[in-house]
């Protein structure tokens, strides 16, 4: 396996840098957006790369967005990556990279949770709501939810934490229109992913979205989609009420890191190579069990 923790495109102006994916700039219309083998835990950077992981992202996502085309328009242009870098950089771009759209972002992650897990369920044993839904009484660890919540957050630079803020808050920010287009498309987004996976044994119970506007004002789905890095996937054969389920995406990390004394500030603790190792390899099995596809050459 290889790992490629940060980019040195040179034949390209840099536009950003964020946790884990590094994007250039093409031209006016065009970017290059880079998955890095970086791994994002409580919004800190790890120091160690996760081999491989930045292909695994980049092929998962665009397994997504073929599979989600026609409910809402996503960054792809079809582009391929390796023409547009120097002869000496294809290396750094293969199956990691995708020439998108220029959008404009929305600084907004459309979060939508269909079980209660996670910072959700923490929120939900001090208030009993999660950012500030009410929920019944009595709800179990990773219960479904009696109906889907859009819980967003607001985007933070990195090495800080994003922000949970109400839908109100997200209305003030970007309009009522664009607010709403934003929350029933990820519903929409969820509800079809959540059907496709359960075919095939796999539980969703959480996932985030990004979205840009093009230059009509278009709204169009961006960054990455449904990955193991932006989603909690379970094994249905393996899920119950009342525990923690096991999980192919980046939970294996923070289980590890919940058991250090550590603030989740950076910088972040070293990440033991058994933890690497096995997280990799629950990202590789996250892709298989729900692409059916194994990582491309």
């Amino acid at each position: 396996m290889t790992a490629l923790y940060a980019t040195s495109i040179h034949s390209l102006p840099l536009l950003a840098k964020g946790k884990v994916r590094d994007t250039y700039i093409i031209d006016d219309d065009h970017l290059l957006m880079i998955t890095t083998d970086r791994l994002s835990a409580f919004d800190v950077v790890m120091g160690e790369p996760i081999p491989d992981k930045g292909r695994v992202l980049n092929q998962m996502s665009n397994f997504w967005f073929e599979q989600l085309d026609g409910i809402v328009p996503n960054h792809l242009t079809g582009i391929d990556p390796c023409s547009v870098v120097a002869p000496d950089e294809v290396e750094q771009v293969r199956g990691r990279s995708v020439v998108v759209k220029r959008l404009e972002p929305i600084l907004v992650e459309a979060v939508v949770r269909g079980y209660i897990i996670g910072t959700g369920w923490k929120d939900y044993l001090a208030t009993g709501e999660v950012c500030g839904i009410a929920l019944p009484a009595n709800l179990q660890l990773a219960e479904k939810l009696p109906e889907l919540l859009f819980t967003p957050a607001a985007k933070a630079e990195v090495g800080m934490h994003d922000e949970n803020i109400s839908f109100d808050d997200v209305i003030e920010r970007i309009g009522a229109g664009l607010a709403s287009a934003m929350r029933d498309v990820s519903f929409a987004l969820y509800q079809n992913a959540s059907e496709y996976a359960a075919e095939r044994g796999i539980i969703i119970a959480d996932t985030k979205f990004e979205f840009g506007l093009d230059k009509h004002g278009v709204l169009h789905i961006m960054d990455e989609v449904l990955t193991a890095d932006s989603s909690r996937y379970w094994p249905a054969d393996e899920y119950q009420v009342g525990i923690s389920p096991p999980s192919f995406d980046k939970q294996y990390v923070r289980d590890y890191l919940e058991t250090l004394d550590w603030d989740k500030t950076p910088p972040a603790p070293t990440l033991p190579q058994s933890v690497i190792d096995a997280t990799a390899a629950k990202y590789r099995e996250a892709m298989l069990r729900i692409t059916g596809q194994t990582l491309k050459d």
